[in-house]
């Protein structure tokens, strides 16, 4: 198996594929060329989500800048709103569930590299992938991290590092080792 094949199949594996290379050059360009659309091109804007993306819904409207590693492996439900400045390292798969909004200078991000210090010199990296159910919101410098996900319906407040998974209907935020959250009642629910 080659460095590429690694890669897609979610194995540790070294960027040092012409492949891999091609693969984001290829993404980066594009991504590039969506940045640089006029604001009132959102047919154009479309159409290259259209070519870069997984798969995109209808009536998105992701404000440029957006980062991409390839594009590809990014899969977005119907309505979504992403503010300035989207970072969607999609090593792995990112699932954006339906009706999410996001804020400004969100990351997410796939890619993990070795935690043992003697391990990184050989430049080994691997992925975990990111789902984020309907209707979520996140709000602006949200950073989620490799292999979370955040159920539908759930509330993430301004600068919070999500590190990992976040139930249904919950308002959660903090930083890695202090996430707060509580359950959001639901409409007819008893409020004590």
């Amino acid at each position: 198996m080659d460095m590429f094949e690694r890669m897609s199949a979610g194995l540790e594996y070294v960027a040092d594929d012409p492949r891999i290379a091609a693969a984001n050059t290829w993404a980066i360009a594009l991504a590039d060329r969506y940045n640089a659309t006029a604001p009132d091109a959102s047919d154009l804007r479309h159409e290259l989500l259209v070519e870069l993306l997984g798969s995109i819904g209808s009536d998105c409207e992701l404000r440029p800048p957006v980062r991409v590693d390839y594009g590809r492996n990014i899969f977005v439900g119907d309505r979504v709103f992403a503010n300035y400045g989207l970072v969607a390292l999609d090593v792995a798969r990112i699932v954006i569930g339906s009706d999410v909004q996001i804020g400004p200078q969100v990351q997410l991000l796939t890619p993990t590299h070795p935690v043992a210090p003697e391990r990184r010199p050989a430049k080994g990296e691997s992925a975990q992938p990111i789902t984020i159910g309907a209707n979520v919101w996140l709000g602006g410098g949200v950073t989620v991290c490799p292999g979370v996900t955040i159920g539908a319906d759930t509330v993430v407040g301004a600068g919070s590092v999500v590190a990992r998974d976040l139930a249904e209907r919950v308002v959660a935020f903090g930083g890695y080792n202090f996430l707060f959250w509580s359950r959001v009642a639901r409409a007819g629910d008893q409020v004590d």
